[in-house]
């Protein structure tokens, strides 16, 4: 594509960090040299780097990958609830900018203290807040604990399409969401977009979620051109960049 890329979601699996299997899954090693091989010719500029459930609380591969990928990418983490200020600092001077909680899967701080951890993070370095989940399994317990944090986002377009209903609620209330993960999730992309345009333009992110550990297919490169032609053209240029710039770098 031309049109210049934030890759709102992706993961970097360095072996030469501690890995977890997950569900008895482990992850094939891929790099930050395997990332970059694999978006050449994509337009991607900048990005956020994902922590996954096989990470854990391991902040030794994010600060390396975000060493090496340099300016433009930014860190979204899993750290338990007690980690300490002086940590979260000393994470948020080497480009993170997130804490995700990881509810599909597990692996992160626990829902009961996800309303106390995220605003801890944004008062103390502006951090927002990202969840992994399905959005079918979302309450109305749980919706007012996310529709209450001071800023968050959704990954994989909620997952499922029987969620809808409940993502939109969020959106409506100024929830970001990543169009990311189409070989992961059961609905029907395209609508789901479109719904969301339809309710706030400045809601959604685009991202490869690159390398699509354990996806029923990983990324591929149409996947941008399809979300392209979905967008209306004057929209483009904000879904594929200037809203998740304004997320996660503030610019």
């Amino acid at each position: 594509m031309t049109q210049p890329v934030f890759d709102s979601h992706l993961h970097i699996i360095d072996p030469a960090h501690p890995l977890v299997a997950n569900n008895g899954f482990m992850p094939e090693p891929f790099t930050v040299a395997d990332y970059q091989a694999r978006i050449d010719g994509l337009g991607i500029a900048g990005g956020a780097v994902v922590s996954g459930s096989f990470q854990a609380f391991d902040q030794g591969y994010l600060v390396d990958a975000l060493r090496s990928l340099g300016p433009g990418y930014v860190g979204v983490t899993q750290i338990p609830a007690d980690t300490g200020d002086q940590e979260i600092r000393a994470l948020h001077e080497a480009g993170v900018r997130a804490v995700r909680f990881n509810v599909a899967r597990g692996g992160s701080a626990d829902l009961e203290d996800m309303d106390r951890l995220a605003r801890r993070v944004r008062d103390l370095a502006g951090w927002h807040a990202e969840l992994y989940i399905d959005a079918r399994t979302i309450d109305d317990d749980l919706m007012g604990r996310i529709v209450g944090l001071p800023a968050v986002s959704i990954d994989h377009l909620g997952m499922h399409r029987d969620g809808l209903p409940n993502l939109l609620r969020l959106v409506e209330q100024g929830v970001k969401v990543k169009a990311t993960g189409f070989g992961r999730v059961d609905l029907d992309p395209a609508a789901v977009i479109e719904a969301i345009m339809d309710v706030d333009p400045t809601a959604l992110m685009v991202g490869t979620d690159l390398p699509s550990t354990r996806a029923r297919r990983p990324f591929q490169d149409e996947d941008f051109e399809y979300i392209a032609q979905v967008l209306d053209p004057s929209h483009v240029a904000d879904v594929f960049w200037n809203n998740a710039a304004a997320f996660y770098l503030g610019s």
